[in-house]
Formats: structure tokens, C-alpha cells, sequence
């Protein structure tokens, strides 16, 4: 009887106990909770691979003769067109011996034209005016030999376009055997943007791609974009161009050129950039990262159901564009997630839904270049 008495008043805090546990739960009820109706979408996804820009025509510019340079026509930056002269080589060593090979040449000339009538009378035999000949002809390609070298003392432009860098300056020594060329002409109305893919990403691309054979997948590839050093877009699309399937051993890459305009010549040789590869999804399921988490490597969002639990559902990932995340599997459109505050959910849990317009969760992200 001890033993009751005393445990009675024990039962009794017990009691108490588990009526304001159950009383604080009802009190509290379920949380509200923002959600959102998932739409689909069309969206463009860019990828970016590094690239390097080269002018469509570019011509080192080298001396095909030695000799020094006696004047520089033209400056750095400079538009030039075929044919104009930029360099003067010292040539007086070669016109001295132009002047003898000339002199060579008219003896020469004399000889055939003494020994001709002399044939004709058979007072001498055939065999020695042929032999005059041979001898003319000899000098007047020593003369012709001399003479180019001559007009290779002007060094002119291969091609129409803007002077680089001018590497020697008048009283220089030049030669052919020269490592460093004098300059360079570049044609840069147009530039090639040239970047690389590894192999994975290229099978992607071009199995993606629409077309028969590798030419109409070409012709049919969206246009490109370019983005600048300084991070801004560069105000011209091109277009790829050619693809060079070979795979790179060295590498493992395979590369691509494609071909931008330059009207205003902000782009030149040797400019880095990066090139912005479109792929467009048609009607996919877009999802707020902010109404996401991870969890070992996997993301999760919270599914509203019918009796307004919060689910905890695994999705897959086709990728990411600005603040979205493009849902390939684990929701389906109209489907109901939790928008906000998802850290505050533990588990699957009942919640108030307070449906919030989706765009107002989803907004753009405002970039801002530096």
C-alpha cells in the first residue's frame, strides 16, 4: 500500500507531462510555408571553352635577301595594301654587280652577232655560235638573278591588312636565316576563334546536333557568342566553321573554328577569349536553387502533396543556368515545391502552403561586370 501512495504522485507529474507535450504541439500546429508551382521552360544553356582569335589572313613578313635596312616605310597599326613597299634594304653592292653582269651580257650579245654571218658563209662551224649562245644565256640569267635580288631589297606587303609588331629598325642587319621575321600583315575584317573540346564533350555535341552527316551539323549549329578578356560579351555572333575530328594524341581534344566579324578591329592576334556554346531545351522543368539542398552529392527539393506534407524528393540534374536548375527527373510540371526556408524543415512534415508566384522566387540575377 506504501509502495502505490508513492508512486501515485510520480504517475501524476507523468500525466502532467504528456498533457503539455501534446498541448504545445497543438498550439504550435503545422508552419506556413512559401510554395511554388514548377512551370517548364525554354532555356538556353551556354557552355564556355577557352579560345584563341587569329586574323583571317596572316603573313609573316621576312627578307629574301641580306643586307641592311636603310628605311622603314611604315609603323605599327598601320593598313597597308598588296604590294606596298615597308622595308628599304641597302642594295649598292648588288647594283655594282648588276652593272657587270649587264656588261656581260652585251659582250656576250656581241659574240653571237659576230659569229652569226660567219656560220652563214660555213667559213666557221655551227658549234661555236651555238656555244655563244649558250654563253649569252648564261649572262643574262646571272644579270636576271641579280636584278631580282635587287627588287627583293624593296620588301613589300604579301597582303592587304594591318602592320604588328615592327621588330627591326633602319641600320638592322637582316637575312633570310633570320629567327624573328621583320612584321607581320594581318587581315582582321574577320577573326577565327579557335578552341577545343575533349572528346566526351564533342561526341555530345555533335550526336546533339541536327543533320545527317558531319557537313549539315555544321551548317545547322546555332551561332556562338564570344566572351572578351574584360568579361563582356562581344557585340558580333559567328559561326563555326569547320571542326577538325582528328583527335589531338597529345591532348585528347578536338578542335573547332568558328568566324566572327570585326568591323570596329577590337579583336586581333594573339587576343584570348572565351567562346559561348548555345544548346536550347524545349519545355523542361525548371526549378529556383534556392528551393533546393544537397545532401551527399545529391540534390533534393521539398514536394507539396495532396494532405500538404513537405516530401523530401531526390532530382536529377540535366544543368544550371543562372539562378534555375534544369530538372530532367522528380518533378513534373504543376508539381508543388517548397520555395523558401527549406533549412528549417527536418524531415517530411505537414506544412501550411502559401502559394507565392514563381517568377518572384526565380528572378534574374543582375550581373554586374568589373
Amino acid at each position: 500500500m506504501r509502495l502505490i501512495i508513492l508512486l501515485f504522485p510520480l504517475l501524476l507529474c507523468v500525466s502532467c507531462g504528456d498533457g503539455n507535450v501534446n498541448k504545445s504541439a497543438m498550439v504550435n500546429g503545422p508552419t506556413p510555408f512559401q510554395v511554388v508551382s514548377i512551370p517548364t521552360q525554354d532555356i538556353t544553356s551556354y557552355t564556355t571553352y577557352p579560345a584563341s582569335i587569329e586574323g583571317i589572313i596572316y603573313s609573316e613578313v621576312r627578307a629574301k635577301i641580306s643586307g641592311y635596312i636603310t628605311d622603314v616605310l611604315v609603323d605599327e597599326g598601320q593598313r597597308v595594301r598588296k604590294g606596298e613597299t615597308l622595308f628599304k634594304l641597302e642594295t649598292q653592292a648588288l647594283s655594282q654587280d648588276a652593272a657587270a653582269a649587264a656588261a656581260n651580257v652585251n659582250a656576250a650579245q656581241v659574240e653571237v652577232d659576230k659569229l652569226k654571218p660567219l656560220v652563214e658563209k660555213d667559213i666557221i662551224s655551227n658549234v661555236q655560235l651555238e656555244t655563244a649562245k649558250a654563253k649569252l644565256q648564261q649572262a643574262q640569267s646571272s644579270y636576271n638573278s641579280i636584278n631580282a635580288n635587287i627588287n627583293y631589297g624593296l620588301i613589300k606587303s604579301p597582303v592587304d591588312g594591318f602592320v604588328g609588331s615592327i621588330r627591326f629598325r633602319r641600320g638592322a642587319l637582316v637575312s633570310p636565316t633570320n629567327q624573328q621575321a621583320l612584321t607581320s600583315v594581318a587581315d582582321i575584317s574577320e577573326v577565327f576563334a579557335y578552341f577545343s573540346m575533349n572528346e566526351k564533350d564533342y561526341l555530345d555535341f555533335i550526336q546533339d546536333a541536327e543533320g545527317d552527316n558531319i557537313v549539315d551539323k555544321i551548317k545547322n549549329l546555332p551561332k556562338v557568342k564570344l566572351i572578351l578578356a574584360n568579361g563582356r560579351v562581344y557585340d558580333q555572333e559567328g559561326i563555326i566553321e569547320t571542326i577538325n575530328s582528328q583527335v589531338d594524341e597529345a591532348t585528347g581534344a578536338i578542335t573547332f573554328r568558328a568566324k566572327f566579324d570585326n568591323p570596329s578591329r577590337i579583336l586581333s592576334n594573339g587576343n584570348s577569349a572565351k567562346i559561348q556554346l548555345p544548346k536550347v531545351f524545349k519545355d523542361v522543368v525548371v526549378i529556383p536553387k534556392e528551393s533546393t539542398y544537397e545532401r551527399q552529392g545529391n540534390t533534393y527539393a521539398y514536394k507539396v502533396g495532396k494532405d500538404s506534407m513537405a516530401i523530401s524528393t531526390a532530382l536529377t540534374i540535366l544543368t544550371e543556368v543562372d539562378n534555375l536548375y534544369l530538372v530532367e527527373n522528380g518533378l513534373n510540371a504543376d508539381d508543388e515545391i517548397v520555395a523558401k526556408g527549406i533549412d528549417k524543415i527536418r524531415g517530411d512534415m505537414k506544412i501550411i502552403p502559401k502559394s507565392v508566384p514563381f517568377d518572384s522566387i526565380a528572378k534574374p540575377i543582375q550581373k554586374v561586370f568589373r
